[in-house]
This record gives C-alpha cells, sequence and structure tokens, in this order.
C-alpha cells in the first residue's frame, strides 16, 4: 500500500505553490549518518555522480566530503532512485543532510510511490525523520518520513487549488 496518495498531495508536488526545487532534510546528523547515507546508495545500487565544483570524481568517504576548506566549493552527489527522478545532494554541513528534488520529475502516483521509497530508505537506515520543505520556506515540513509511524506522512493541511 502508498504511504501517500496522489490525489491527496498533488498540491505539494506543484512546481508554481511549491516552487520546483524543494529541500529534503535530515536534521540532527553526524559525519556516520552522511556515511551511511554514501553506503545507502552504494548497497541499492543507486545510480549515482559525484562531482566536485565542475569534475566529476569518485565519491569519497563522508568525512573526506565533509572536512574541506570553508572557502572550497560545495560537492555535489546526484543520485537517481529510478531512471526518472533526481536527488540532488549537497555537502554544506555536517550537522543536517541536505538535498533537492526537481517536482516536474515527481508527478503521478508511480513516481510518487518512488520518492516515497527513497525517503522511507533513508529514514529507516538513519532511524531519523526526513523532511520535505517548500522551496524557500525552510523550517516548515510539508510531508516526511515518521520514524514512530515507518512511513511518509503529510505534515501540513494540503492547499486547496
Amino acid at each position: 500500500m502508498a504511504d501517500l496518495l496522489w490525489d491527496d498531495v498533488k498540491c505539494f508536488f506543484d512546481p508554481d505553490l511549491m516552487g520546483s526545487l524543494p529541500d529534503v532534510r535530515v536534521p540532527g546528523v553526524s559525519v556516520e549518518d552522511w556515511q551511511a547515507i554514501l553506503d545507502l546508495v552504494a548497497e541499492r545500487g543507486w545510480e549515482c555522480q559525484y562531482s566536485d565544483g565542475e569534475t566529476e570524481v569518485p565519491l569519497p568517504r563522508a568525512e573526506v566530503v565533509l572536512s574541506r576548506a570553508a572557502d572550497a566549493e560545495c560537492p555535489s552527489l546526484r543520485v537517481r532512485p529510478a531512471a526518472e527522478v533526481l536527488a540532488i545532494f549537497r555537502f554544506h554541513a555536517d550537522d543536517e543532510v541536505n538535498f533537492d528534488v526537481d517536482l516536474r520529475e515527481l508527478q503521478g502516483q508511480e513516481r510518487l510511490d518512488v520518492f516515497c521509497d527513497f525517503l522511507r530508505a533513508i529514514g529507516r537506515r538513519l532511524g531519523k525523520p526526513v523532511l520535505m520543505d517548500p522551496e524557500a520556506d525552510y523550517g516548515h515540513p510539508v510531508l516526511g518520513f515518521d520514524v514512530e509511524a515507518d512511513r511518509v506522512v503529510l505534515l501540513a493541511e494540503p492547499l486547496v487549488t
């Protein structure tokens, strides 16, 4: 059974209402949690591409990525949990996992299910909530993985469009 039903949550996937690149985050993490995510990507065989600036390089360990100089360019990790769904992880801080998804790719029940599976996999691996905030509205999650419920749940009332 699906965590969320498209008809109930499609307003949260409308790029005009939410911004096309909402922020997905896991607060209160450690370098070890970051490494657990990198390990999860490898274990699941998700297609990925790590870039340091404009250069694609092999994925280093989390402690290497997160110990770069403060003025260094922020590296990114592009992960495809499915061919049509892309998550771009940004290594801004060692205490919060942060990644973007493109809502234009997350349309319909099938892609919503892929997205929920992705959030659930991360949340279960870390034992922490995974939250999605509207673009430029940090700290106001609309949905996310709930550790206690062991599923993705709504965290805000759906908008009437």
